[in-house]
């Protein structure tokens, strides 16, 4: 054999092994094609929904009374706590009644005062009538003791008006629950001035709770919120309640002059809550646009929020989205990234290669 023949032959067994060793056909160099994944598919749905708005809100007793009194006198007892339960009638808090009293007995005297007068005036009268029918009076002298009787007769129910005045603020040194609930607070102490128009207890009622949420006007006239509309409410420091939906019981028919806010009242369906605590509400206004996918279709990697879609030709691609809220039970809006659609890959655990072949999983 000549040598040329055996370079070739030596040549071309090597180039044999080599392309074994590299796997075939493929050139080297050239990457593996990715394998197979199975995962659930759906499609990113474009439709409408209402669009919410979150305002900040504040539960309220359904009643809630601050209690004073008429009577400037001192305060002598405080027979209730902030918390201490009460039931309607029950005393809460004992005036001086020397000052009352002593109105109402200046007001008796007034009142014996003007039923003397008009005594007199009625007997004035009645000797002028017999005198006129004698010719013994003139004119002007009845009518002069028919007006003095009218005045006398006048005083006397002013009088009277006085003691049903005086008797009621006597009433008002024993101050009591205007209905059955819990003290939220006292502002007096015994030894205190109680006047007119000034705090002293403020009662809340037990059982129903509502949410007083003031909504701005540009807000009011998106949402038009009326009597009866139902509304979602979240509460800060109970969120094992979840969302609850609240009904709107009263809508003020004004809005505040400082806070151009329109205060919206939500019944709520639970009653054991404090008072005081805040919370949200959410409003829904006329539908928009929206792009829908399954929750489990949205990926976290780096920072971003990433889905895998299946392209034309069976094979994966990657998109980079933006989330917004969950107006469903398991799916969420896509503000970007996603036009509606595509098809989305759910379920998976991690960002699979781009171009691997995809295999619908059933569910």
């Amino acid at each position: 054999m000549r040598r040329g023949t055996t370079v070739s032959w030596a040549a071309g067994v090597a180039a044999a092994l080599l392309l074994g060793a590299c796997g075939g056909g493929r050139t080297e160099g050239e990457p593996a094609s990715p394998e197979p994944i199975r995962a659930r598919i759906a499609v990113a749905e474009r439709t409408e929904i209402p669009e919410a708005i979150v305002l900040r809100g504040r539960v309220e007793a359904a009643s809630v009374a601050v209690v004073s009194t008429r009577v400037m006198a001192t305060v002598t007892a405080v027979h209730v706590s902030a918390g201490d339960r009460v039931e309607t009638g029950d005393l809460l808090i004992e005036i001086d009644p020397q000052a009352s009293g002593g109105q109402l007995a200046q007001a008796r005297g007034g009142l014996a005062q003007a039923a003397a007068a008009r005594a007199m005036a009625e007997k004035s009268f009645h000797r002028f009538e017999s005198l006129a029918s004698r010719d013994a009076a003139s004119e002007l002298e009845l009518d002069q003791a028919r007006t003095q009787l009218e005045l006398a007769n006048a005083a006397v129910d002013q009088a009277r008006g006085a003691v049903a005045a005086a008797s009621s603020m006597a009433g008002d040194a024993r101050v009591t629950a205007p209905f059955a609930g819990r003290v939220a607070g006292r502002m007096v102490e015994p030894g205190d001035l109680a006047a007119p128009g000034r705090p002293l207890v403020r009662v809340e009622s037990d059982g129903a709770r509502r949410f007083v949420v003031p909504v701005p006007a540009s807000t009011q006239s998106r949402a038009r919120l009326a009597v009866d509309d139902p509304v979602w409410v979240t509460l800060d420091t109970r969120p094992e309640l979840g969302r609850l939906q609240g009904t709107v019981v009263e809508v003020a028919p004004g809005a505040d002059p400082s806070s151009q806010a329109f205060d919206v009242e939500i019944s709520l369906p639970v009653a054991d809550l404090a008072t005081g605590i805040s919370g949200r509400a959410w409003l829904e206004t006329d539908p928009r646009p929206a792009v829908l996918v399954p929750a489990a279709a949205i990926l976290e990697q780096g920072g971003l929020e990433l889905v895998v879609l299946r392209r034309e030709d069976g094979r994966t691609t990657t998109r980079v989205v933006k989330t917004g809220s969950e107006p469903e039970p398991g799916r969420v809006e896509v503000l970007s990234g996603l036009r509606g659609g595509e098809i989305v890959l759910v379920g998976l655990g991690s960002v699979p290669p781009a171009g691997s072949p995809v295999e619908e999983a059933r569910p």
